[in-house]
């Protein structure tokens, strides 16, 4: 499994759209760590007295925030947004087409569709739809949101689709054939769970899942790895790795790659530290030999590695955040040849890297800001790198290869706060690209000016970020802002397009702030490191510095600050709330992580406690309990108004941390409001409709405190 997968999708979710009970006659008093929890009841979250408590909540949040004539009109211009025709839509190349997951308003769970390049780069390319997931939904009476689909080279015929009920994560796996448009008849069918499959050959796929008791992770997810052979049950696949009950997960693929193909099992012992398996013919498995917290990746002759942490081999010492290359078999063979592609330095980090048939792009930002460089490798062992430029000031740039068994062939988005998504499509030493799609302006951005900026944290550290403010603005303190967030899991919040920001806070007249924080990846493996365990409050400082310059600015004032953040960010949203109540005047904090005392025996709470500590352990929880939201509540506190939102289908992080807080809050008499959408999984909406509510509510409830 990829390290960064679950905490990557929490935050594409939330940097850009992001999205009746009766108090108790005797208020509960401030609950010190350690204290009994008087909310545990709301820990079943399917149960009849806890749904209605939520569904409670629910009427007295619409009743009060998503009734009125502002909300209807902002809720319909997201969802305007949400469903335009005149999106980009993104594809990816399977085969000889290229597919795409659309919805709009006419197929609100989603189409999974393709056409040809030629057809691609027309202004309205023919389409054909592979999935009907509407139809589909409908036909078999279960409520699917799209989770993707894996096909098997080279005939790309045959693929593993993964359907969600509701939009958990836990999914159901089946066996599609493209040629013929439907589900193959007794083929590959995981039952519903945190899988992990990947083809081996057309009759044998890798599968992780739930075998039955104690086969999953403490963390949720499967904790064995089978080979599965088509046509017999799956009670009968052969175990290929085993890993222990304390691991984060267990997962095993196959590189297709033409000609280099191999297998590998991956052992994720938690977050940013893994081991990484070559299985051989007979079975066997042969460690990479590189430290737990690096990153590896396979690609035909060559195995790239990223080192978290300093790391001296061969008689040399590579920095955190490098980007090393070696020829795999050599590597393997115990040789210890290795080219330094990338080093970091104070400015400048690696994003990620993308290889084409050729060449080797690397995605840079340099103060958050984006790079591109393009290396090749020469048969002298030296790799020629050269610059794609073309970025406009403060934008982000993110090139990646279409088919690196094939060709040279990229795309490239370019976006700004400011400026709409352009897709181009080009070929690496064929000279320029051509820009074959642009999303619209889906609101005036001529009236908004884009800026950096950078805060002094507690520590002294710098702490960058952007602010996106009406040109016209004076600085008096009195203009609403919104500041967000993530600071978590080395994911990093650059400049991008959100038109759901630009009508819903922009248009009004709002300032628009992303902070980067410690925690992030704004400076590589460093940054994140920064705010790990005991010195997570590294990030909430350095939002509270950011905040605190807004104000010395007078850009605002506390009376109109706002911030919001969502799962990891809706955490930070908790400690913002709790430890600096003085700076902000509402807080909405969605699909968060706020009772740290119990997060890890609460959905996939168990995997991250790499970020956060174990609160199981005493001598871990003595620092976890100084961010814990939940334990750190006390009545005669002046708190801003908070709204959480949430996800009853929520199986990563749950909604019973909301629940809790809101609860809580409440009986002791303060100003938290709660919404529960009663599906949507992490992103807490299973289809644009829900989505926009969730957007508009989030907004609404600002502009009515801030204002």
């Amino acid at each position: 499994m990829h390290r960064r997968w679950i905490a990557l999708a929490i935050a594409l979710t939330f940097s850009g759209m992001t999205q009746a009970h009766e108090t108790p006659k005797t208020a509960a008093p401030a609950i010190e760590a350690g204290a009994d929890d008087e909310n545990l009841w709301l820990d079943d979250i399917d149960g009849a007295k806890p749904l209605e408590w939520v569904k409670a909540r629910n009427a007295e949040t619409v009743a009060k925030y998503a009734e009125g004539e502002d909300f209807k009109t902002l809720d319909a211009r997201i969802l305007e947004v949400l469903d335009s025709d005149a999106k980009i839509p993104m594809v990816s190349k399977i085969g000889d087409h290229y597919y795409n997951f659309w919805r709009d308003k006419q197929h609100p769970k989603g189409l999974w569709r393709r056409t040809t390049l030629a057809e691609y780069r027309k202004d309205n390319p023919a389409w054909e739809t592979v999935i009907d997931l509407d139809a589909l939904a409908a036909s078999e009476k279960e409520n699917w949101v799209w989770h993707g689909a894996q096909c098997l080279k080279p005939d790309n015929r045959r693929c593993l689709v993964s359907l969600s009920r509701g939009g958990a994560d836990a999914d159901v796996v089946r066996e599609y054939d493209l040629s013929t448009k439907t589900f193959v008849e007794g083929g590959f069918t995981v039952p519903e769970a945190k899988s992990q499959v990947a083809w081996i050959d057309d009759d044998h796929i890798y599968v992780a899942t739930d075998f039955g008791p104690g086969s999953m992770t403490t963390s949720s997810y499967p904790r064995i790895v089978k080979e599965w052979k088509r046509g017999t049950p799956l009670s009968s696949a052969t175990t290929v790795y085993e890993g222990k009950p304390s691991d984060m997960s267990i997962s095993a693929f196959r590189d297709l790659t033409p000609g280099f193909e191999r297998d590998f099992v991956q052992r994720a012992l938690e977050f940013y530290n893994s081991e990484t398996f070559l299985r051989g013919k007979d079975g066997k498995l042969a460690k990479i030999d590189v430290p737990n917290d690096a990153e590896t990746d396979v690609e035909r002759e060559w195995l790239l590695i990223e080192p978290r942490t300093p790391w001296t081999v061969g008689g040399k010492t590579y920095p955190s955040g490098a980007l090393l290359a070696t020829k795999f078999d050599d590597y393997m063979a115990g040789k210890r040849d290795i080219t330094v592609l990338f080093t970091p330095d104070e400015h400048t980090s690696l994003s990620s890297h993308s290889w084409t048939r050729h060449h080797l792009i690397l995605n840079l930002m340099r103060d958050v800001v984006s790079e591109i460089q393009v290396l090749t490798p020469a048969a002298t062992g030296s790799w020629k790198s050269e610059t794609l430029s073309g970025a406009p000031a403060l934008s982000t740039m993110q090139a990646g290869g279409i088919d690196a068994d094939e060709s040279d062939e990229y795309f490239l988005t370019v976006s700004g706060f400011l400026q709409p998504t352009t897709l181009y499509y080009g070929t690496l030493g064929k000279g320029g690209r051509e820009a074959i799609k642009h999303s619209p302006a889906f609101f005036d951005a001529s009236r908004f000016v884009v800026s950096q900026h950078f805060a002094t944290s507690k520590d002294g550290t710098k702490v960058p970020y952007f602010e996106i403010a009406p040109k016209a603005m004076k600085a008096d303190g009195n203009n609403p802002t919104l500041v967000y967030g993530y600071g978590g899991f080395e994911i990093s919040l650059q400049p991008m397009y959100s038109a759901g920001v630009g009508r819903a806070w922009l248009e009004k007249g709002g300032v628009y702030v992303i902070a980067n924080i410690r925690g992030g990846g704004e400076y590589g493996p460093r940054w994140h490191q920064a705010a790990l365990k005991a010195n997570r409050p590294r990030a909430y400082e350095d939002f509270a510095a950011v905040s605190q310059d807004l104000i010395d600015r007078k850009i605002t004032s506390p009376r109109h600050m706002g911030m919001m953040g969502g799962s990891n960010g809706g955490l930070l949203a908790g400690n913002m709330l709790t430890k600096y109540p003085q700076l902000y005047g509402a807080v909405v904090s969605q699909v968060a992580l706020l009772d740290m005392k119990r997060y890890t025996h609460m959905s996939a709470g168990a995997s991250w406690m790499a970020e956060y500590g174990d609160p199981d352990k005493p001598e871990e929880w003595k620092y976890i309990q100084t961010f814990s939201p939940y334990q750190n509540l006390h009545k005669g506190t002046k708190y801003p108004p908070v709204l959480f939102t949430t996800s009853t289908r929520d199986d990563r992080v749950g909604p019973v941390h909301a629940r809790k807080m809101a609860a809580r809050m409440q009986a002791m008499g303060f100003d938290a409001s709660l919404y529960e959408n009663i599906e949507g999984g992490h992103g807490a909406a299973a289809d644009n409709k829900q989505s926009a509510f969730m957007n508009a509510l989030a907004y609404t409830y600002l502009w009515e405190h801030l204002k």
